[in-house]
């Protein structure tokens, strides 16, 4: 049997998401193949909870745990750490120097895709649309004339490294404009301020199985907010998450699927990841790459899975099965 540590919660405000993806994935992966762990990573220290509640601090050392005067060594890492330091490639390099495998990016791929603006650079050389933006750092001298002159309004002004839309916010008029900077540098020191790009937004899950790439069926999204926010994400009747879409062309279906896939690969990525897009009337935009996607129940990655005919578990026993081939 192997030991796999599920690691989970993190430095950012998507620490109880992964916690609930934590405990779907222990719950899923296969108890006659897996000692499953639940570990909780925080920034004061690392802790396994066991059933009676007992906390057992890992040491960080080596990656180990102490329970009863047993010593449990980790044969592989889950990584459900939604945002730093698991999804930006922070806790990947540790686990790098430790030799100790794990199912998501590697810590480069992490590092590239969780930057917003870095990310859309490498996008855009690939000859895939992004839309255009500014990108600010702390020290810099913001003009709001000059950025709504070019971008013109609605923009979206967002940190550069982030998720689950925490620290977003949809600028309508001028008068907003400072308040959502404020707001999204309390989460980075880089922010990005992007154009808005009216559309439809349609993600795409994709995964390895057996060394082949596998793109799991799209998803329309539609938010009964202005934009997909925190709230819309994991409030349930706030959004509609229609997979697959509806009316949705087989032309556009496939670019949306092939652009997936190549990004996956000239990325390098691993796991299962969930690749965003804003589709136009005339054309294709990336928004974004979730190399470590939500995995709770209402999480979209399972139920584009489950449209496929794959179930929770076996989709997870398969990224789990792939840290050993």
């Amino acid at each position: 049997m192997k030991n796999i540590a599920v690691v989970c919660g993190g430095f950012s405000g998507e620490y109880q998401i992964s916690v609930q993806s934590a405990e779907m994935v222990k719950n899923n992966l296969d108890s006659k193949q897996y000692n499953s762990y639940v570990i909780v990573i925080e920034r004061d220290r690392w802790y396994y909870k066991d059933d009676n509640d007992n906390k057992h601090i890992v040491d960080k050392n080596d990656f180990t745990l102490k329970i009863n005067n047993h010593i449990v060594k980790f044969d592989g890492v889950f990584n459900a750490i939604h945002g730093t330091p698991g999804e930006d490639g922070k806790l990947l390099g540790y686990f790098d120097l430790l030799n100790i495998p794990y199912t998501s990016c590697g810590m480069d791929t992490s590092a590239l895709t969780f930057n917003k603006y870095m990310c859309n650079k490498f996008v855009q050389s690939l000859g895939i649309n992004v839309a255009r933006s500014f990108s600010f750092v702390t020290c810099d001298n913001i003009v709001k004339d000059d950025v709504i002159k070019t971008l013109g309004l609605p923009v979206f002004v967002k940190p550069a490294r982030g998720g689950s839309s925490v620290g977003v916010s949809k600028v309508k008029t001028a008068e907003e404009f400072n308040s959502a900077i404020k707001k999204a540098f309390k989460e980075d020191d880089r922010i990005l301020i992007e154009e808005t790009i009216v559309g439809r937004e349609i993600t795409c899950g994709l995964f390895l199985k057996n060394n082949k790439l596998i793109v799991l069926p799209l998803t329309e999204i539609i938010s009964k907010h202005d934009f997909f926010d925190y709230e819309a994400k994991y409030t349930e009747d706030l959004a509609d998450e229609i997979t697959p879409p509806n009316n949705l062309s087989l032309d556009h279906e496939t670019d949306i699927k092939a652009i997936s896939a190549l990004l996956y690969n000239k990325l390098g990525c691993k796991g299962v990841v969930r690749i965003d897009y804003i589709l136009s009337q005339t054309d294709l935009y990336f928004i974004e790459i979730n190399t470590v996607p939500g995995m709770t129940e209402a999480s979209i990655l399972p139920k584009q899975a489950e449209a496929m005919g794959i179930t929770i578990a076996e989709l997870f026993n398969t990224v789990v099965k792939n840290m050993f081939n």
